[in-house]
């Protein structure tokens, strides 16, 4: 093969090479963004895959699957979030598969916090329990973040809710249940006002829950992948 020939199918493997990467850059664009046609309007969220991959790949899985069709928001606080993706209309918990694996101190250094408008994973206080159900925070919950560990091993010092930790072990404050916080995963960019009409909506005991159960059930009609 003379220098030539090389030269051209090295630009013709380039050029499909670049082809291939816009079009699958294109794609992941495509699916960065889901609509959830509830009973009081459409939410549309923007997810973020650079920054909870897992996380955002485990939620367009349960889209796809249309687990997210039929259920409801199944607590309303409405200083607080607004829940919902794991129950249907008669309070029948759908079966998921497999948690996810918590991203939330991954998206935390990429910028992802517990503001207003964000989506995030609902959990256990298993901090590896999460699988379907998301929230959508109605007010900053910065409490709801991982908490950052300064660095050394040990730890020098460290404070949190009021107690102090002095020469810690870092694997011991990196695995605390209660410093993994919650993952963000996303925002909601249309229909805010929807979520402020659920927040706003009474509540009080439902199906197996005590309190916080929309009185008027709010259903999520179907969960749809839009450009």
């Amino acid at each position: 093969m003379n220098s030539k020939s090389f030269t051209r199918m090295a630009r013709t493997a380039i050029a499909c090479i670049a082809l291939y990467s816009v079009a699958t850059l294109a794609l992941a664009e495509e699916l960065r963004q889901v609509k959830l046609a509830t009973s009081v309007g459409d939410i549309v969220v923007e997810l973020y895959p650079e920054k909870a991959p897992k996380t955002v790949e485990n939620f367009l899985q349960y889209v796809k699957d249309k687990h997210y069709d039929g259920t409801i928001f199944h607590r309303v606080i409405g200083n607080f979030m607004v829940q919902g993706g794991g129950f249907d209309a008669k309070y029948v918990q759908k079966p998921t598969r497999a948690p996810v694996a918590h991203e939330g101190r991954q998206a935390l250094e990429k910028g992802l916090r517990n503001t207003v408008g964000t989506l995030a994973m609902a959990r256990t206080s298993d901090p590896q329990s999460a699988t379907a159900q998301f929230f959508i925070n109605v007010k900053a919950n910065g409490f709801l973040d991982p908490v950052v560990i300064p660095p050394g091993d040990p730890v020098p010092r460290f404070e949190f809710q009021g107690e102090v930790y002095t020469n810690t072990p870092r694997a011991d404050l990196a695995n605390s249940p209660r410093l993994f916080g919650y993952t963000v995963f996303g925002r909601v960019i249309s229909g805010m006002d929807v979520v402020d009409k659920i927040k706003a909506t009474p509540t009080g005991p439902g199906g197996p829950f005590g309190s916080d159960v929309p009185k008027t059930p709010i259903l999520i009609n179907s969960a749809t992948l839009v450009k």
